[in-house]
């Protein structure tokens, strides 16, 4: 991969607060790779506050022509692309940034996307089925919209703050015939439970949801890459549930960006 490095080389970023524990710098690179690009990613660190003088600085460089976006920037994101997805702008968030022709920035989302099909290949239909989405920050509501519209029976979304689980819910429900109510940490009564927060990024996290509650026809599954088995997913295999890891989602979500990212 480092071999092909030089003056040419065209530049993409990943950003996110923290960022060690992302997968695409290497992922991503190794695609475009494939695709006979001579391109790399790389990744940074922005705080919150600095996400908006770091995108002035970093679109100055006419060598960058991509941005992936990660925890917690999808929201601000959104924000600062001069154009946008039909599906981006119906969430008001983005995960991935390319140059439009006067070098402002077009945004898209492939999160929700991403989790679908991981979900789908791991053998579980959502179609018919009950979930439960823990988290409704910028990828929980990526997720939430790609659930509903895979045709659930029903979902129920918690998250630490209300504000932002009611913001969801009241954007979603009835979408694509769908009810979206608020839930709790208890599984009982699902078919679907995921976790689309870092909770279990941490040996100190606690669960996000009682696991002590889950039956082995469930499917559970996590958007976290690190570590590659969370204690959620190991404590569903426990069980006997179904699983899908952060990494079967990734895989997925990484050919979506990588297609956008190269206007395929």
């Amino acid at each position: 991969m480092l071999e092909q490095l030089n003056g040419a080389t065209r530049v993409h970023f990943i950003v996110g607060d923290p960022i060690a524990q992302v997968k695409s710098p290497a992922g991503v690179t190794q695609a475009f790779e494939a695709h006979g690009r001579n391109a790399i990613v790389v990744p940074a660190h922005v705080a919150p506050e600095d996400l908006l003088v770091w995108l002035a600085g970093t679109s100055r460089s006419r060598n960058v022509d991509g941005i992936i976006v990660t925890v917690p920037h999808k929201f601000a994101a959104f924000e600062l692309c001069a154009t946008t997805s039909d599906r981006a702008r119906f969430l008001k968030t983005a995960n991935v940034m390319r140059r439009n022709a006067d070098g402002s920035w077009h945004g898209d989302m492939f999160d929700g996307q991403g989790f679908v099909a991981a979900l789908q290949d791991s053998g579980a239909q959502p179609a018919g089925k009950r979930a439960l989405l823990v988290g409704a920050g910028g990828a929980g509501s990526a997720i939430a919209h790609a659930v509903v519209m895979s045709g659930v029976s029903m979902l129920a979304i918690h998250d630490e703050s209300a504000a932002r689980r009611d913001t969801l819910i009241k954007r979603l429900d009835g979408l694509n015939g769908v009810r979206v109510e608020a839930g709790s940490a208890n599984p009982e009564g699902f078919d679907l439970v995921l976790n689309a927060t870092p909770i279990g990024m941490k040996d100190s996290d606690p669960f996000p949801v009682d696991v002590t509650r889950l039956t082995p026809h469930m499917h559970v599954g996590c958007v976290i890459t690190a570590p590659a088995i969370t204690p959620l997913i190991a404590a569903a295999r426990a069980t006997g549930c179904s699983t899908q890891t952060g990494a079967d989602m990734f895989a997925k979500v990484r050919d979506l960006m990588v297609d956008f990212l190269l206007e395929k």
